[in-house]
C-alpha cells in the first residue's frame, strides 16, 4: 500500500490515521509509539501516517517543554521513518522551517493558529510535499477555501484541511459537524483532530486541559459523517506526556478505538 496515494483517493476502503505524540520527547519513546501504532494499523487495513511535533512553538506557559531540540528531533523523526516505515507528519511555524523539515517529512503541518498566514502556506507548499492545514479554531469552515487556494496557487494540489474545534467561550471547544461538509466541498481530504478538539485551553494553571473520556464517542462521531481521516494524539501513560497529556488517548486504548471506527466506517458506507 502506497500511503502518501491512499490519503487522496476517494476510493480507498478505509479512513487513514494520523498518529502520535504530540511532541518528540526520546527516540526510544517515539520509536516504540510508532511501532505500536503501524501494527494496529496494518491489523485493520487502516493507511497511517506517524505524527510528532519536533517542537512546539505554542505553549500556554514560557515554562512548558518545546522539545529537544530541533536538529536531534529531526533525525529521531528519520529514523521512525527508515526503520518503522512509515510516513511523517510535522508542524511547522516559520517559512524557514519548511525547506528543512521537508528533508524528513512527507506531510507538513500548518498549526490552527497560523491557517492564515500566507507566506508560511506558500513556503509549505513550494517544498512540494503534502500541506495539511489545521483548521483556526476562530474560522469558519467556509473561510478555509481561501487557505487551500494559497497552497495550490504555488501549483501544489496535495493538501488537506483538519478540523479541530471552534472556540466556545474561553476555555472550550466545540466541533460543529457541519464543517466537514462544508470543508469537503474544496475537493480535498478533510481530516477530524479528535484529541486536540477536546482541548480545554486558556487555563488559570497554565496548562491547557482536556476531556479525553469523549475521544471514542468524538472519533465515532466523526467517522459517521464523512471525515476521511482521524488525527489522534497517543501516549502511554498521557500523565507523564511533556505536551497536551490531558486530553491524549492512552497508546493501550488505540486498537479498540481503531477496531471500533472501522465497523462504524463499514456501516456507513
Amino acid at each position: 500500500m502506497n500511503v502518501l496515494t491512499e490519503l487522496f483517493n476517494s476510493n480507498r476502503n478505509r479512513f487513514f490515521l494520523l498518529a502520535g505524540p504530540c511532541v518528540l520527547e526520546s527516540e526510544s519513546l517515539c520509536l516504540s509509539i510508532a511501532e505500536s501504532l503501524r501494527n494496529s494499523c496494518e491489523k485493520h487495513q487502516i493507511p497511517f501516517v506517524f505524527k510528532a511535533s519536533y517542537k512546539k512553538a505554542n505553549r500556554s506557559s514560557l515554562n512548558s517543554f518545546t522539545g529537544i531540540g530541533n536538529r536531534e528531533a529531526l533525525q529521531i523523526l528519520a529514523k521512525v521513518k527508515r526503520e518503522i516505515g512509515v510516513p511523517i507528519v510535522t508542524d511547522i511555524h516559520t517559512e524557514s522551517e519548511a525547506e528543512w523539515a521537508a528533508e524528513v517529512a512527507d506531510i507538513l503541518q500548518i498549526p490552527a493558529f497560523l491557517c492564515r498566514q500566507t507566506d508560511l502556506l506558500a513556503a509549505a507548499a513550494k517544498t512540494g510535499k503534502i500541506v495539511n492545514i489545521k483548521k483556526g479554531q476562530f474560522m469558519s469552515a467556509q473561510a478555509m477555501k481561501y487557505a487551500v487556494e494559497k497552497v495550490r496557487t504555488c501549483e501544489n494540489s496535495q493538501v488537506m484541511l483538519t478540523e479541530r474545534g471552534t472556540t466556545f467561550g474561553y476555555m472550550d471547544l466545540v466541533v460543529d459537524f457541519r464543517s466537514i461538509e462544508v470543508m469537503k466541498q474544496n475537493n480535498c481530504p478533510v481530516i477530524l483532530d479528535v484529541t486536540r478538539a477536546l482541548q480545554q485551553p486558556n487555563q488559570e494553571s497554565g496548562v491547557t486541559g482536556g476531556n479525553p473520556e469523549w475521544i471514542s464517542v468524538l472519533a465515532k462521531a466523526g467517522i459517521a459523517v464523512g471525515v476521511d481521516g482521524l488525527f489522534i494524539e497517543t501516549h502511554p501513560n498521557p500523565q507523564q506526556a511533556l505536551s497536551d497529556g490531558k486530553n491524549m488517548l492512552p497508546l493501550n486504548q488505540m486498537e479498540s478505538l481503531l477496531s471500533t471506527c472501522v465497523k462504524v466506517y463499514q456501516a456507513v458506507q
